[in-house]
């Protein structure tokens, strides 16, 4: 029988992207001091299973246009890569198959989100069932809409967090603060970042890019007790960074809480958070472009790419709906193989604990607060205040009017005092809250508000209206060419009031609470914006306007 001849392209060639990479990395001096080897981290296993997935994917979904992904699966106890696809065919040319994905610039949609509400633990801006506004909000010139076009009005951080609504995470990153979301991007080394100013807030939207590269490095820091730790493509690259005693990225408390709070996000296929867990998180680019999800399972941080490398969008490329199933086939496939040694221990830091609040206002329940839930807390770190969301108040049974005094003809009954803006949502959605009765002005003594209620001291000023638009600490540019109005918005709880807008000491408009004002500024400089209902209460901030041609 005559010998049979193969080809070059008939020998092994086992995750070529990698296999790609770590060739261009070494010299051929340096292969020769290897005697010719480089000893990867990659295990073949894992390796074959990412590749058959992400092909059978690509040929089921190639109907709705997905010819394209990218996954890295990442060992997160050392930080090794065990396995990596740079693309779904690394010889179809139609995909420029042989770009490696895993290190290409990015949007990553909403996968930094988990980092802006990690940050924000730490700098004691929230806790999981903090009450968080999903409301028409404006920062400045940014007015960020939900990617359903919809608001829900008030939901905790945790529910912000897994249903990834853009509204609230804004709000949150603009009030961190050493570091911001941009400082801490930074601290962790993510390359080719514009300045700050460049972004804005549309930076927690996914303003920035990042390789696949660089969000596993967050995620596994994420997964690392909040330590960052490298990369490791290969086995003599030494011992892994990130041990104890490694500086923190995120607090221990911080990174625990935000797994738990990703851990309670529901699958696509069954509607059920994953059991055992996983700790994962979708993104989806502007235009369309990009589809990630990326997560924590078992011993594994593993992320997900779906997309064309030449940045063409898809109304296909949703992360829930396109990198959401191929993640989770990548989950089972292991687990169903047993290629994961298991759950890892998830101790409870020392400095975290379990306490109930109430379930409306996300603070400590008051004697009116019938519903509770519980919600992780970092003692000396987390908000607590008693609520004031529930107040009973005085009513007389005559006039079934607030009054100030108790009687015979008195009853008390509870409100929930929600602000203006929410209880318009509650409004167009068809769940209408009761409006609490006027309070009149007990200025002979006396409460309209239950004494031993939270909100019973009468020199309390949170019924005051609240400014939220324009935000605190922000600088406004006007554009000469094209001058877009500056809008004012401040809301109050119990019944909408009118209120009176000033700058410096100039009357500039006026208006229900929660309705817009449209402010242009004369000059630019800077102003004291002061909003007054009609018995006096008020808030004020400062701003500073600049003009530009």
């Amino acid at each position: 029988m005559p010998p049979h001849l193969y080809a070059v392209s008939d020998l092994p060639f086992r995750a070529p992207h990698l296999t790609d990479m770590l060739l261009r990395e070494h010299s051929t001096d340096a292969l020769a001091a290897k005697s010719g080897e480089i000893l990867s981290t990659v295990d073949l296993r894992l390796q074959d299973t990412l590749e058959r997935l992400v092909s059978q994917f690509i040929k089921n979904r190639s109907s709705v246009g997905i010819r394209n992904a990218s996954v890295m699966l990442i060992d997160r106890t050392t930080g090794e890569v065990r396995a990596l696809v740079g693309s779904a065919d690394y010889f179809n040319n139609s995909i420029d198959g042989q770009v490696n994905g895993t290190l290409a610039k990015r949007s990553p949609g909403s996968t930094l989100k988990p980092f802006i509400y990690g940050l924000a633990l730490d700098q004691g801006l929230l806790h999981p069932q903090t009450i968080l506004k999903d409301a028409p909000s404006s920062f400045g010139p940014f007015s960020p809409e939900n990617f359903d076009g919809q608001f829900v009005g008030p939901i905790s951080a945790q529910q912000a967090l897994v249903r990834s609504r853009n509204v609230p995470a804004v709000y949150v990153a603009s009030r961190l603060k050493q570091p911001t979301l941009y400082e801490f991007l930074q601290a962790q080394h993510v390359s080719q970042l514009a300045s700050e100013q460049h972004y804005g807030l549309a930076l927690a939207l996914g303003g920035a890019e990042l390789t696949m590269e660089e969000l596993g490095r967050l995620y596994l820091m994420l997964g690392n007790r909040g330590v960052p730790m490298p990369l490791r493509y290969e086995h003599s690259a030494g011992q892994a960074e990130g041990g104890a005693g490694a500086p923190h990225a995120l607090s221990e408390a911080a990174a625990f809480i935000t797994l738990q709070m990703l851990d309670t996000n529901i699958r696509p296929d069954t509607g059920r958070p994953a059991a055992p867990p996983v700790a994962w998180k979708t993104g989806t680019s502007w235009g369309f472009r990009d589809a990630w999800t990326a997560g924590i399972f078992g011993h594994y941080v593993l992320l997900v790419w779906v997309g064309n490398f030449d940045s063409t969008g898809n109304p296909a490329f949703i992360g829930i709906k396109a990198a959401a199933p191929l993640f989770f086939k990548i989950v089972d496939s292991i687990r169903a193989q047993h290629l994961d040694p298991g759950e890892l221990a998830r101790p409870w830091p020392a400095d975290v604990k379990r306490i109930q609040v109430c379930a409306a206002s996300g603070d400590l329940p008051n004697k009116w607060c019938k519903d509770t839930v519980p919600t992780w807390f970092i003692p000396g770190k987390s908000p607590i205040k008693v609520s004031d969301l529930d107040r009973a108040v005085r009513i007389d049974t005559r006039t079934g009017r607030a009054t100030c005094k108790d009687g015979p003809y008195v009853k008390t009954e509870v409100f929930e005092f929600w602000p203006t803006d929410l209880r318009r949502l509650f409004r167009q959605a068809g769940m209408p809250r009761r409006t609490p009765p006027p309070l009149p002005d007990c200025r002979d003594g006396g409460s309209a508000i239950v004494s031993g209620d939270a909100f019973a001291n009468p020199e309390d000023t949170r019924d005051n209206p609240q400014i939220t638009s324009p935000i605190q600490g922000v600088t406004y540019t006007v554009r000469l060419s094209r001058p877009s109005p500056i809008l004012l918005r401040a809301n109050v709880s119990g019944r909408d009031r009118k209120l009176f807008w000033f700058a410096n000491d100039s009357l500039i408009g006026q208006g229900s609470a929660g309705q817009d004002i449209a402010w242009r500024p004369a000059v630019p400089g800077k102003y004291e914006l002061r909003a007054i209902d009609s018995e006096g209460r008020a808030d004020a901030r400062e701003v500073i306007v600049e003009f530009v041609e």
